[in-house]
């Protein structure tokens, strides 16, 4: 995969195997005690447990968590990058790695006392997804496992929510970004993340996060408003701000202008990585100095693309077609 000449945007998030699993029905959820569509924090034991019940279903694994899906999706338009997470000493930390690999992504990967995290997605009979995730040796990154110099060279830092309640770990990734001059995106990743760290959250984006991205049930949970209103509080308190309001497209401010674009396409399978993909395609048009709008109509392609099929990944033989779709947008 040939890439941009300078390596553009380096990625930091919670390194995840995703074990996407199609059950054929929802009584094993009730037998699990998950409610349908949740996300639930479960210990190694019982992610062991769900693998040995759900053992004669079909199963798919790659990388996950939100950062890596985003830098994962940048890849694939060609865009040089790096991805920092800890994993394992054990098989899915070494499928992580090669994941990353294969996919043209810098391997940054820190090694953790615990297991690699992984995140079983139990996809229901409607294509529903019910998620058990074990975070395991992810949650071990800290501040010592930074460096200034693992971010020279890098324009962009993009920092997914999930690691926002390490709030020494975020303070350390700014301060080293702002020494070696990148600008800074942060997606709120989940709601209530949000409302647990709201007072941090408005600290930081007040001083140096330059674009957020948030969907609407997060954009709330910070600004105690509507869509509309929250975002033009986050408009105040970053350059650049992004409000994702699923099938009605995405809000963005940048200064005093305001812009809608609409979703792309109509095809829902499964609304799981949405956010990552559309991250990914904004970024890509930042990097390439497209405006708000154009880097937001290619947010919107591949999240587009992305719900077209169960799991946080757009497969490999649809991207000649983006890539295509994208190249009209820039020119």
């Amino acid at each position: 995969m040939s890439h941009s000449e300078s390596p553009a945007i380096i990625g930091i998030g919670n390194a995840l195997v995703d074990i996407v699993t199609r059950i054929d029905q929802d009584h094993l959820l009730d037998q699990l005690g998950f409610k349908k569509g949740s996300m639930n924090l479960v210990d190694f034991s019982t992610s062991n447990k769900i693998s040995q019940l759900t053992d004669l279903f079909h199963k798919e694994q790659t990388s996950g968590g939100s950062a890596a899906n985003t830098i994962h999706g940048l890849a694939h338009l060609d865009i040089s990058c790096g991805f920092l997470g800890k994993v394992g000493n054990d098989q899915l930390g070494n499928i992580f790695k090669e994941d990353l690999i294969q996919s043209g992504v810098t391997p940054i990967l820190k090694e953790g006392e615990d297991s690699t995290g992984r995140a079983i997605a139990l996809i229901s009979p409607d294509s529903e997804r019910t998620f058990a995730t074990f975070l395991g040796a992810a949650i071990e990154l800290t501040p010592l496992d930074l460096a200034s110099d693992t971010f020279a060279g890098y324009q962009y830092l993009y920092l997914e929510g999930y690691l926002v309640q390490n709030h020494e770990l975020i303070l350390s990734c700014i301060a080293y970004a702002h020494q070696n001059n990148l600008k800074i995106a942060l997606d709120l990743a989940s709601f209530n993340v949000v409302e647990e760290n709201r007072d941090f959250l408005l600290k930081i984006l007040r001083n140096g996060i330059d674009i957020v991205f948030a969907n609407e049930e997060e954009a709330r949970a910070i600004s105690l408003e509507e869509p509309a209103e929250a975002l033009n509080m986050l408009g105040t308190l970053c350059p650049i701000a992004i409000v994702k309001v699923g099938r009605y497209g995405s809000l963005i401010k940048q200064g005093n202008e305001i812009t809608q674009v609409a979703a792309y396409g109509n095809q829902r399978v499964d609304t799981t990585g949405a956010g990552d993909l559309f991250a990914a395609g904004f970024l890509y048009g930042q990097v390439n100095q497209c405006s708000c709008q154009t880097c937001a109509e290619i947010g919107s392609i591949l999240a587009g693309y992305v719900i077209r099929y169960p799991g946080a990944r757009i497969p490999d033989s649809d991207w000649s077609e983006i890539i295509n779709l994208v190249q009209k947008k820039i020119q």
